[in-house]
């Protein structure tokens, strides 16, 4: 089971931080030894400018990363033979858990397209870190669960 290193878990610490009173999102990639995040840009807020009716929430609540984006990150961390071992968002003013919507958001056709990325949410309460947990798909059940020792 990946484990987020130290560096990695301050990185996506210092991003959320930076983003309050709005969710961040990125990714991190890596192999055996190396991480490295990725801080995205979280669309959301535009997105819900020039549709409100398909896209009712702001960024305070939710988060996109542009495809593009993840993309580039992808077809870079590929040819670097690194793998997509996490993807992150933070959850300003609330709990650290995986939402319904955050289920559906990385589930296309009924399973993640990322199935071994290990999903990490952190809590953000009055402008401090609250919490951590990470959560991974299960594919006999068919549901992301929580997984302990993430970080």
């Amino acid at each position: 089971m990946m484990k987020l290193d130290k560096e990695a878990v301050e990185k996506i610490y210092q991003h959320a931080l930076r983003e309050y009173p709005e969710e961040c999102c990125g990714i991190v990639t890596g192999s055996s030894g190396t991480q490295t995040v990725y801080p995205c840009k979280n669309i959301q807020n535009r997105l819900h400018a020039e549709d409100a009716e398909r896209f009712p929430r702001d960024a305070r609540t939710a988060y996109v990363i542009d495809r593009s984006e993840l993309d580039r990150i992808t077809a870079y961390a590929e040819e670097n033979g690194h793998a997509i071992l996490a993807f992150y968002h933070s959850h300003p003013e609330h709990e650290a858990f995986f939402s319904e919507e955050d289920a559906a958001a990385q589930t296309v056709f009924g399973e993640p397209e990322f199935p071994d990325a290990v999903h990490v949410v952190v809590s953000v309460m009055n402008r401090k870190i609250n919490d951590l947990k990470c959560y991974k798909w299960d594919g006999g059940t068919g549901r992301f669960r929580v997984v302990e020792n993430c970080a």
